[in-house]
């Protein structure tokens, strides 16, 4: 697939982005769910071994290029790994699924209630190995925690700032704001978010699209206007800790929204599995998120 043909897939395609990039402080707990416990590797390298086993399994299942996941989000490790014999965003495309890789570095502490992203330095240069490899877009993270507006503006003024260097790069940029699900004031906080990435999108030079990764509202269609709006290319929703029955239900009262889940893909894969097993396995969650993608 060329740029313009993952950039028309992300946009028209009846599917979901799987979300594959658990990092290194998320690894041995995306391990332990999938089977495999902590005394069962030693040091970095093992870990991230084992974590890209997974990864293959699921890029090589035969229900992964089945046309419901039209996307799929790579930890840098996994970018620059091998899968079916070729690079890994090389057999993504290969499959129907357009790549895109975190770029983020972690989140700083909470202030004003919300902790932004750690200074990305390496950021162009992670752009550049990215486009290299076939790579369309980026994704990073940052936490709003409480409905501040002083953080929750502060959050989303970065997520742009960042964007605006991996536009600059050639690279599509998925914006995550996310809104902490547990929250108590979270239907009055994603209203502020909501103002603030409208501001953020009225100030993107014409031309421009971004892509947008946020918590499902807790006020169904709350972000219907995003999903129609020029600059934006997709509205995505994370699971942010629902199950994948919880998270699926609550997608599908937001029509426009399509998945970009990780545990909520992944909560039933299990090592010790056959191949056959896993990819039933694999195979149902798929179904039940495309069909809250598509409701």
């Amino acid at each position: 697939m060329t740029f313009d043909e993952m950039r028309e897939r992300i946009a028209t395609g009846q599917g979901f982005i799987a979300a594959l990039d658990q990092s290194g402080g998320s690894t041995p707990k995306a391990l332990r769910g999938y089977g495999v416990e902590d005394n069962e590797w030693e040091g970095d390298e093992q870990m991230f071994g084992l974590i890209h086993e997974m990864r293959q399994r699921i890029i090589e299942a035969p229900c992964f290029g089945n046309g419901k996941v039209i996307g799929a989000i790579l930890f840098e490790k996994t970018m620059e790994g091998e899968s079916g014999g070729k690079s890994v965003p090389a057999r993504l495309k290969e499959r129907g699924i357009v790549p895109f890789l975190k770029v983020d570095k972690g989140l700083e502490d909470e202030r004003e209630g919300a902790q932004l992203m750690k200074p990305n330095a390496n950021l162009e240069a992670m752009c550049a190995r990215a486009k290299e490899l076939g790579v369309f877009g980026t994704k990073m993270r940052s936490v709003i925690k409480s409905a501040n507006p002083v953080g929750i503006k502060e959050c989303v003024r970065q997520q742009f700032a960042e964007g605006a260097r991996i536009l600059s790069c050639g690279l599509m940029p998925m914006l995550e704001p996310e809104y902490d699900i547990t929250a108590a004031d979270r239907a009055e906080g994603e209203k502020i978010m909501l103002e603030a990435i409208e501001e953020g999108l009225d100030a993107l030079p014409e031309g421009q699209q971004i892509m947008l990764k946020l918590s499902i509202p807790k006020e169904a269609g709350l972000y219907a206007g995003l999903t129609k709006h020029p600059k934006v290319l997709r509205v995505v929703a994370l699971s942010g800790g629902y199950s994948t029955e919880e998270a699926c239900s609550e997608l599908a009262k937001n029509p426009g929204m399509i998945a970009s889940f990780s545990r909520g893909l992944l909560q039933d894969l299990r090592k010790t599995q056959s191949d056959n097993d896993f990819d039933g396995t694999l195979s149902g969650a798929i179904d039940q998120i495309h069909a809250a993608s598509v409701a």
